[in-house]
């Protein structure tokens, strides 16, 4: 069933009366306007002030909220910043005036109350916990001797910081355009009066998500993470919530937004083991969170979250140092060249092993080995998402029981393994073919070459055309065999700089002179190394060497068949 989505455009005034009590979730980043931002808009709404005609109204954009059509309480998705500010300039009008008109303003910022009803006076805003009591306590009731007393860079958060300066740039505003109490009012009347909000409401937290990520142009855009986060720490018990708000955060400013947002897809996997078939948040709440108790919160943070989020960190920066020895180094090395894949389906199987195997490198460095050769080959041989999924999904069931066998190659994906390896290496993508010709130089040269350059490129040693009047057209007369080896890797050697189409018909010698070579007559790589000894370029040669290369990779990767 769909849910139903409500705007409608409201003046201040609405906004800010008792149809709403706007609350600002947990996982929102915190009120992080600069002075910047406060004074572009107390400038722009003092101008339409000053300059407009009465019946011209200002338009301040649109908020998101989660709210039922019945109920005040309204979940702010979008529009904190603006609401905040805004509660900020009317404390200040507030607190400018005297008698009657005090009061009236004061009421756009707290709700009366009804005593009668036994209705206790609140705030309309109630913004993120940690800040809340500084907020309500300074601006809410008004305590701007204090406040603005206050020195912002002794605050322990942002958002205290940000209120205080941005409360002392209104005020300084303020007493620079109302130079009189009269003044004041009329400034504030056109504020309720004649400027205006659209809200757009939805019952649907996941609705009020998918409207905010197509509408947000400011700041940053809410992730999974954020909704996830809002259930779990809002279950949490007020007063473990602060400890595990930071440990959260933590471990987001560890792994950036965008890899926190990762983690959650990679531990969905994890749980759950196959394909997703629907939104992250929904697969997620689904699958991996079963409980929604303060309880399964915590323990979920503590016993799932912050293990695999280191694990996830080791992982992708490739930094294991756990047995301080040379199998941390031959660990690391083959997590950079699983980091060289293009594509991340191998990441849930390698946290879930070093979260496994973290104290025992011998394990661990296995684990890593069939995993590495493993990625690779469905990488070569084309393997498709569903193939892979299914693949890593069934390797996950197994190491509950310490199992690796899905991990292994079989005898037949040996073979095929060893098929592509000896086809046309060129006439794969780039991807496939400059993963396969980095590995096979990382293991010519023993593990002990870096790859960190921006420019790679795959030159044939053998031109791809052959001039008729070339060495090339005599030692290679027969064209069935130019075109049989042009692109096997045999022919094929990598060079950290760009293609030079002119260079590509130089004779062999000329062409490891002026090509091949940096100024110091060597090359980086392995490879060509080996091409820059060879004295002759011919089909003998080229065919020793195609056999010399896949035994490496036979041995290697361990590809040789059982006989």
């Amino acid at each position: 069933m769909s849910t139903k989505i409500k705007g409608a455009e409201y003046p201040l005034s609405k906004i800010f009366s008792s149809d709403f009590e706007y609350e600002i979730p947990s996982y929102q980043r915190p009120y992080s306007w600069t002075e910047e931002e406060t004074e572009t808009l107390f400038n722009d709404l003092y101008e339409f002030y000053d300059t407009e005609s009465d019946d011209e109204n200002y338009f301040l954009g649109s908020i998101v909220l989660v709210k039922d059509d019945d109920k005040p309480l309204a979940e702010v998705i979008d529009g904190q910043q603006r609401l905040t500010t805004l509660t900020i300039l009317l404390a200040a009008i507030a607190y400018n005036l005297d008698g009657e008109e005090k009061n009236d303003f004061k009421g756009y910022i707290l709700e009366p109350g009804r005593p009668s009803q036994g209705l206790a006076s609140k705030p309309r805003l109630k913004i993120r916990s940690r800040d809340n009591a500084f907020f309500v306590e300074n601006v809410q009731s008004l305590n701007f001797e204090r406040l603005l007393q206050l020195d912002p860079k002794n605050q322990d958060t942002e958002a205290k910081s940000n209120i205080i300066r941005n409360s002392k740039k209104i005020f300084d505003k303020l007493q620079e355009k109302c130079t009189t109490k009269q003044k004041i009012i009329e400034f504030g009347m056109f504020l309720v009066q004649r400027c205006f909000l659209v809200v757009v409401s939805t019952t649907s937290q996941i609705s009020a998500f998918r409207v905010f990520s197509v509408m947000n142009s400011r700041g940053l855009d809410l992730q999974v993470t954020d909704i996830i986060k809002a259930e779990l720490i809002g279950s949490i018990p007020e007063e473990k919530r602060n400890e595990y708000t930071d440990k959260w955060e933590e471990m987001e400013v560890r792994l950036g937004r965008a890899g926190f947002n990762d983690l959650f897809s990679h531990i969905r996997m994890i749980k759950m083991r196959t394909k997703a078939k629907k939104t992250l948040l929904e697969e997620f709440k689904k699958g991996v969170l079963l409980k929604n108790t303060g309880e399964y919160a915590m323990k979920f943070i503590s016993d799932t979250l912050e293990p695999f989020s280191d694990a996830y960190y080791i992982v992708k920066n490739c930094i294991y140092n756990r047995s301080h020895s040379e199998l941390d180094d031959s660990i690391n090395d083959l997590l950079c060249w699983l980091n060289k894949i293009d594509n991340t389906d191998w990441v849930p199987v390698a946290m879930v092993c070093y979260e496994k195997y973290k104290d025992t490198p011998e394990k661990i460095l296995d684990c890593f080995y069939q995993l590495e050769r493993l990625a690779a080959f469905m990488r070569i041989s084309s393997y498709d998402v569903n193939s892979r999924i299914s693949r890593y999904g069934q390797i996950l069931s197994e190491l509950d029981n310490d199992e690796l066998s899905s991990m292994k190659l079989t005898e037949n994906e040996k073979e095929t393994f060893i098929n592509y390896l000896n086809s046309d290496i060129y006439s794969m993508s780039a991807n496939k073919r400059n993963y396969i010709i980095l590995r096979l130089d990382s293991f010519v040269s023993d593990g002990s070459a870096k790859y960190k350059n921006s420019v790679l490129t795959i030159e044939h040693v053998l031109p791809q055309s052959v001039n008729p009047k070339s060495e090339w057209a005599k030692i290679w007369n027969d064209e069935e065999a130019r075109n049989y080896w042009v692109n096997k890797i045999a022919n094929l050697v990598p060079l950290a700089k760009r293609k030079n189409s002119s260079a590509q018909n130089y004779d062999f010698e000329i062409k490891k002179d002026k090509y091949f070579c940096g100024d110091t007559g060597t090359s980086a790589y392995a490879l060509t190394t080996q091409v820059l000894n060879e004295k002759e370029w011919t089909p003998t040669v080229l065919q020793q060497r195609q056999e010399m290369l896949l035994n490496i990779f036979k041995q290697k990767w361990d590809l040789n068949l059982n006989q």
